[in-house]
């Protein structure tokens, strides 16, 4: 992606931050390089004006804010600071220099990359959701644009979809990467994450997604009824544990999966490194604050401006 000048929206700056160049403008927000107070080079992301008058939206990145300031681990985004609410809602996050997963498959084939390089990035990243798992949150939007390199280190990170089981929450997700479960209705839960990371597992393996689809309905009916090749038919070089995992993830039904944590140590196996007790939260830590669409969210529009009150949410338009 070509930098871009800052842009003009400087009134909306949070204080003591500089803006350095515009990284990338999604649905929802502009992500900016800045400097922040204490001199680091940061991703800040801005919310943009329509995410603020849209109630959901606006509810979103509240959610995302909130859970990643929570949340310290080696392979989930690192939030540094952030404000929830309001014009000046705001989130400074590590600054991945190597950008997304997404941009990484995008230039480069397959059969230039050793196994060894995708297995270090799926331990990475099982390594994380285990992390996420272990404290009761689902991520519920797995997917190569929410999969950050730090040279052959990776991160998951967009936490706005996510939400701690024990409080319950709305079943989301990106059709591409999504279970079977979600499509016909069903809550998510950390086995549809799983299901999600064997979908890009496939894909960093073979360069190719498992389940294809002009439509969300023919997508639909290939997660529902299709199964996908054998990784062991592409990948050869795989070692069988770790291919008859990441098939087992894309089983159609959620107790036939792994979990993350199952993931985390086959992959850890394989790559011949010691494998280390997942990272837990203190016994003393206290109960997390209600999030995202289960809490009110301060100075957001009492109703939205777009969409009915009493319909449901579709996560998939303009989503891929």
């Amino acid at each position: 992606m070509t930098p871009e000048r800052p842009s003009p929206s400087s009134n909306r700056t949070p204080p003591g931050y500089r803006l350095l160049q515009v990284l990338g403008r999604g649905q929802t927000s502009l992500v900016h390089l800045a400097q922040d107070p204490q001199g680091r080079e940061v991703a800040l992301k801005v919310p943009l004006e329509g995410t603020l008058r849209q109630q959901e939206a606006a509810e979103r990145f509240a959610n995302e804010v909130r859970l990643t300031l929570q949340f310290r681990h080696p392979h989930v985004i690192r939030g540094y600071a952030g404000s929830p609410f309001g014009a000046r809602a705001y989130l400074a996050l590590h600054h991945y220099p190597e950008g997304t997963l997404a941009d990484a498959l995008a230039g480069h084939a397959r059969a230039t990359q050793p196994v060894q390089a995708p297995l270090r990035l799926l331990a990475d990243l099982a390594s994380g959701l285990a992390y996420l798992h272990g404290l009761g949150v689902v991520h519920q939007d797995v997917k190569p644009q929410n999969v950050y390199l730090d040279g052959e280190r990776a991160a998951v990170g967009d936490l706005g979809s996510a939400y701690f089981t024990a409080q319950g929450g709305c079943a989301s997700g990106s059709p591409f990467y999504m279970a079977p479960e979600i499509y016909r209705g069903d809550l998510s839960s950390p086995a549809s994450d799983v299901y999600s990371l064997g979908v890009l597992a496939h894909e960093v393996l073979t360069g190719t997604r498992p389940f294809q689809g002009e439509t969300y309905e023919d997508l639909m009916a290939a997660h529902l009824n299709r199964f996908a090749p054998p990784l062991s038919a592409h990948c050869p070089e795989l070692p069988r544990p770790v291919a008859r995992l990441l098939e087992l993830s894309l089983a159609k039904r959620p107790g036939d999966r792994p979990t993350a944590e199952t993931l985390r140590r086959a992959l850890l196996t394989a790559l011949g490194e010691q494998i280390e007790e997942p990272c837990t939260p203190p016994a003393e830590a206290p109960a997390p604050r209600p999030v995202g669409r289960h809490a009110p969210v301060e100075g957001s529009p009492a109703t939205p401006e777009v969409a009915d009150a009493g319909s449901r949410w579709n996560p998939f338009r303009r989503r891929k």
